[in-house]
């Protein structure tokens, strides 16, 4: 399935251009508030119209601007599912995803309502009324819903801003069985680095409303900070699982750049990894540190001190794992680095958000 989109469109003072195709997995919208990712979702679902430009879908045109042609909202068979679950509060569970089905195709079934419940675990849920949700629960309820229309596309406007830490992480597996089992294209909008690390299959990257990069997390997120200035800067390091140890809270990772502790996670041992480290987490030193807490301890080669703003900015060749950490300029001169020295890199099982790691195999 491919979503083609080539528009152009002023809303007041900012105006969107941005030409693209979109395929199959999950594709997230990428940037700071005020990028545009909003506004491109709500002109792919039909709720604004553009000012000039096409937008399709599997070769069907819903937006052609030279014909005039404009296909509405409710003839697109999009699901969207916004910030808020925006359920009916008078229906049950059941009674919403049941309201869902009406929008399937007359001449086609709607999505199984046992399949959509399995997928999301919200079984237990049916015949509770939203009042009675936590908001993580609403969200899956508001996805199964989504589901239930059969639609041909999903929308997601930032689903997950409003929940906190834990309940984000609870809901998260469940966006990934969706991703790949319900076999739908998801164009998914965050400006949360961590979710996109977990979930996306490709990227997209906006700023003042238009796309800087394209391509997979890995691929594009490590130069967002220069693209964007204002967003959370990281490295992604390759690994695959060897061990839990559920008592400590650890899962272990074996990659090049040697051994990781990471956060307690429920990816099968064998399974090929990313996890993205926040440049900030990652402390430097010059001699072996002995006697601390930090568990991550990897050794490099400078390869880059460059300044960034009033920090700076050191990449590490980590036996071809590229790292890149954040000090101050103080610490910078304190450590007397320079490329090819040798140093050491620590930081936290902690530093690594569960939200930031993705299976990739």
């Amino acid at each position: 399935m491919m979503l083609e989109i080539d528009v152009r469109h002023r809303q007041g003072k900012f105006d969107l251009t941005v030409g693209l195709s979109i395929s199959d997995g999950l594709t997230a919208l990428f940037g700071p508030s005020g990028s545009g990712k909003t506004t491109l979702v709500n002109l792919v679902a039909g709720l604004i119209r553009p000012d000039r430009g096409s937008i399709a879908f599997n070769g069907e045109i819903w937006v052609d601007g030279e014909s005039r042609r404009f296909v509405p909202p409710h003839r697109r068979r999009i699901g969207y599912v916004f910030q808020e679950a925006r359920l009916f509060p008078h229906l049950t569970v059941r009674g919403n995803l049941r309201y869902g089905a009406r929008f399937a195709p007359r001449h086609q079934p709607g999505e199984d309502l046992d399949r959509v419940v399995d997928l999301l675990r919200i079984g237990p849920l049916l015949d509770r009324r939203p009042a009675l949700l936590s908001g993580g629960e609403k969200q899956r309820v508001a996805l199964g819903r989504a589901l239930m229309a059969k639609p041909r596309l999903l929308l997601m406007d930032e689903p997950l801003s409003a929940l906190d830490h834990d309940l984000k992480a609870a809901i998260l597996p469940d966006i990934e069985r969706m991703r790949d089992e319900a076999g739908i294209p998801i164009l998914y909008v965050s400006h949360s680095i961590e979710e996109v690390t977990r979930l996306a299959t490709r990227v997209v990257v906006m700023d003042a409303g238009r796309t800087v990069a394209i391509g997979r997390p890995d691929e594009v997120l490590a130069v967002v900070p220069t693209a964007t200035g204002d967003m959370k800067a990281g490295s992604f390091l390759h690994a695959v699982v060897t061990g839990h140890s559920p008592d400590e809270g650890l899962t272990f990772a074996e990659s090049r750049a040697g051994p990781l502790f990471l956060r307690a996670t429920d990816i099968p041992v064998g399974a090929h990894i990313r996890a993205f480290v926040p440049t900030s987490e990652v402390m430097l030193a010059t001699v072996r540190p002995e006697g601390i807490s930090t568990l991550n301890r990897l050794e490099g080669t400078v390869e880059t001190v460059n300044e960034a703003g009033s920090a700076v900015m050191v990449a590490i060749d980590c036996n071809g794992e590229r790292v890149l950490a954040e000090i101050t300029r103080r610490s910078a001169t304190s450590l007397g680095l320079v490329e090819g020295m040798p140093v050491h890199l620590l930081f936290k099982a902690v530093s690594i958000a569960a939200e930031g790691i993705y299976r990739t195999a």
